[in-house]
């Protein structure tokens, strides 16, 4: 008999420190002891289930069988037919309706329907029980079981609560796919860091990496989690630091209006490790967007700067009218005009002063202007416009003098001589 007070807190520990649930621990303690019965006591094929009483410590067992007909099991003749064909195969496969009827597996429906036979913890009458049921047998009673029965427990308890901590940590982060997790640096492997956040190891890429970041065991950061990907090793969990939404997560995070959705992301363009523009927008009366996310003094903005090493944060306001969208996408240059022009494209017009502003070291404002916008964004000063005018208007010239001239030269001749 079974020690039950100290197996409870035996398995009230497991499952503590593995995360998972005690029913679960329960459940795999039962299949490893209907294991070692299997392996001391059984026959091949024969399906054993076992139950563990949490509160007495008794422990019972029962062989599964399903219910079969005629109609399901294959004939004498009809498996000679399959054999000589090469096509038999002692287990059904898809789409199969019929099975070899194997005694220590199966039982007919007639012979299921004895009160003996009667599901356990099953409040069906005898006469319920149809094709396709199981049954489940009383076995025998054993308590003695030699060294290789117990190895097979054993390797059963392992085995299926390793399923279970693999099940558990897919459940659980798959359902952070998306949001920000804390990790831990663990340890850096060949340009790739691992991480603990928790249950388990998160895994960051040398490309989901902020450019120029350094990590160190111990250190403490904030990830994005991009994805869980199940694997024939266990869950692999992919973080980044470089990706776009870190940073709108990271807002949310530290502005409460938008975590209460007073305040709205609207669009986000990010150079990892450089710069982030972000528009944000505001539908609620007498709140200002852009100093929410500010904040007092730049307390909130700058939180989210030094989680991110440094980076720079340009915040901008959202707007319907695209020219005053476009205009506040080009900041802190000052724009004083910008012109819609046919295809998703805009020309920016910025004093000369604000030229180099306006375009960035690298072209890399304009072209963070252009990713939050989704506009193509030609920036010029007022006498670049000037001279580019000037330039379509003798292109334009050439292209009316060259119809002009082709026009004469296709007109018909009257007399034989030429107009």
């Amino acid at each position: 008999m079974v020690d039950i007070k100290n197996f409870n807190s035996a398995i009230a520990q497991i499952a503590d420190e593995r995360g998972i649930a005690p029913e679960k621990v329960w459940e795999t303690i039962e299949s490893a002891i209907a294991a070692a019965y299997k392996k001391e006591y059984g026959k091949k094929g024969q399906v054993i289930k076992s139950r563990l009483d949490q509160k007495t410590g008794e422990v019972l067992f029962w062989q599964i069988k399903k219910v079969v007909n005629e109609e399901m099991i294959y004939s004498e003749s009809e498996l000679a037919e399959l054999k000589e064909e090469g096509s038999f195969s002692a287990e059904p496969t898809a789409g199969e309706t019929k099975v070899r009827f194997n005694i220590e597996r199966h039982i007919m429906l007639d012979e299921a329907k004895t009160p003996t036979l009667k599901g356990r913890g099953s409040d069906r009458s005898v006469g319920e029980i149809k094709v396709g049921d199981e049954v489940e047998i009383p076995l025998e009673v054993k308590e003695d079981f030699g060294r290789i029965s117990a190895q097979t427990a054993k390797q059963v308890i392992l085995q299926k609560i390793r399923e279970a901590e693999r099940e558990t940590i897919l459940t659980e982060y798959k359902a952070k796919e998306g949001e920000i997790v804390s990790g831990i640096v663990q340890r850096v492997e060949g340009g790739n860091v691992l991480f603990d956040i928790g249950k388990a190891v998160g895994f960051l890429s040398r490309e989901e990496q902020i450019p120029g970041e350094f990590y160190r065991p111990g250190q403490r950061l904030k990830l994005f989690l991009l994805k869980v990907e199940d694997t024939s090793k266990g869950p692999i969990i992919v973080l980044s630091r470089a990706y776009p939404r870190l940073v709108s997560k990271l807002f949310e995070l530290e502005v409460p209006e938008i975590n209460q959705g007073q305040v709205e992301i609207n669009s986000i363009a990010r150079e990892a490790g450089s710069r982030t523009k972000i528009a944000i927008s505001t539908k609620a009366a007498g709140i200002d967007p852009i100093g929410a996310a500010v904040g007092q003094r730049g307390t909130r903005v700058q939180a989210v700067i030094n989680e991110l090493g440094g980076e720079k944060i340009d915040i901008i306001e959202y707007s319907e009218d695209p020219e005053k969208y476009l205009a506040n996408a080009l900041s802190p240059a000052k724009v004083i005009e910008i012109k819609i022009m046919p295809k998703n494209k805009a020309l920016a017009i910025v004093q000369d002063d604000q030229l180099s502003l306006a375009i960035g070291k690298e072209g890399q404002n304009v072209r963070l202007a252009a990713k939050l916008t989704g506009w193509k964004i030609d920036v010029r000063s007022p006498g670049q416009v000037e001279e580019l005018e000037k330039v379509v208007e003798k292109v334009v010239e050439k292209v009316v003098k060259v119809k002009k001239t082709k026009k004469i030269k296709s007109e018909p001749l009257r007399n034989g001589v030429s107009k």
